[in-house]
């Protein structure tokens, strides 16, 4: 029997992030996910070699990497639909379930054991506890987005850039903090600025 789980997973592709707005630059969800995996990669970096934490960065990044991987069925659901009100996110968290349910039976028995953890959103054991650097690489990929699309002239993500930017400061995170000091302002430069 063949796999089809890794030609969805090349799918990711072609979901398109920011629906609701216009975009002077377009992203995907693929795209989206290898940002959030080398901001992963930065934030945890960060957390070892500045903070003198012990996160497995390796780990993290693999998690981050899958983060989105469900919504090769379910689409990009825009944050401000999804958290319109709790009954709407608990119905998706429902979907975003039996999507990745989908996805794992796609997985050959012998692997399964590795993608579960990365994919199954109740399979959360010791990862739980990292979760929080992949919601921050996350919002902080949002963040540069809003930026880079203003840098551009796109005024649609003035709001969007408010608002995330009110969301990493309630995370209080040293990591990220360090982050928006020290490399975010660059992504504001234009290439002969950098």
């Amino acid at each position: 029997m063949n796999s089809h789980f890794f030609a969805y997973m090349n799918r990711l592709r072609y979901i398109e992030r920011w629906s609701l707005m216009r975009n002077v630059m377009k992203e995907n969800v693929a795209e989206h996910s290898f940002q959030v995996a080398v901001l992963t990669h930065a934030l945890c970096t960060i957390a070892n070699t500045v903070f003198d934490r012990d996160v497995p960065t390796d780990r993290i990044v693999c998690m981050a990497l899958f983060h989105d991987a469900t919504e090769v069925f379910t689409g990009d659901i825009p944050t401000p639909v999804k958290h319109h009100n709790p009954k709407i996110l608990s119905n998706f968290r429902e979907i975003e379930q039996l999507a990745a349910e989908r996805l794992l039976d796609m997985v050959p028995e012998p692997l399964r054991q590795v993608y579960e953890p990365l994919i199954d959103t109740k399979a959360n054991g010791e990862n739980g506890v990292y979760k929080h650097y992949i919601k921050a690489a996350d919002q902080l990929d949002a963040y540069l987005k809003c930026v880079t699309e203003l840098s551009a002239g796109n005024r649609e993500f003035a709001i969007a850039k408010k608002q995330i930017e009110e969301s990493m400061a309630a995370l209080d995170m040293p990591e990220l903090n360090y982050f928006l000091e020290h490399m975010a302002p660059s992504f504001e430069k234009t290439i002969d600025e950098l």
